[in-house]
């Protein structure tokens, strides 16, 4: 789908990754994401992965993580929402998902490939996403989304951490 979310799309607050996306073509933008992600990603050593820049902060490994698991739980909701499904979704509370996962004990290159192995997958996804269901809707965290609007915050959810790992921890 060409174009940019309207505000009735996504709740105001996730307009905060929406908005950190360049370009109107969102598939595209995902694809092209893959690619910049992972080259920065990979630069990145098995050593300095388990940085944090604060004693209280995620380490880069848990950073990773949560983006990888994010990006897992907005793609299922933007394939609930492009199939039809009207059952509302529960919240997703990242503290609970970081906790479980034990990020810190798993190899930085593990990290890595399975982001890019969800991300292959969303773009599957969206690249296979009949045009009719990108105005789909359904209601997730009490909220309403668009299919269109998940896939831009999905884009703009690594845009957003990608950001904090150049700002603040290389």
């Amino acid at each position: 789908m060409i174009g940019r979310p309207a505000p009735t799309e996504a709740a105001a607050y996730y307009f905060t990754y929406i908005d950190q996306v360049q370009g109107d073509d969102i598939a595209a933008v995902v694809e092209r994401q893959l690619d910049e992600s992972m080259r920065l990603f990979l630069e990145i050593s098995e050593e300095s992965s388990r940085h944090r820049y604060a004693p209280d902060k995620w380490s880069i490994r848990q950073v990773l993580n949560h983006i990888t698991d994010t990006e897992r739980a907005f793609a299922f909701r933007a394939l609930w929402f492009a199939r039809g499904f009207e059952a509302a979704l529960p919240g997703y509370d990242q503290n609970i998902a970081a906790a479980g996962a034990s990020a810190d004990s798993v190899a930085w290159p593990a990290h890595v490939e399975e982001f890019r192995q969800v991300r292959l997958s969303t773009i599957s996804l969206f690249r296979n996403m009949p045009p009719e269901a990108w105005a789909r809707k359904g209601i997730a965290s009490d909220n309403p989304f668009t299919v269109h609007a998940m896939a831009y915050i999905i884009a703009g959810h690594v845009a957003h951490h990608v950001s904090i790992l150049r700002e603040r921890y290389l």
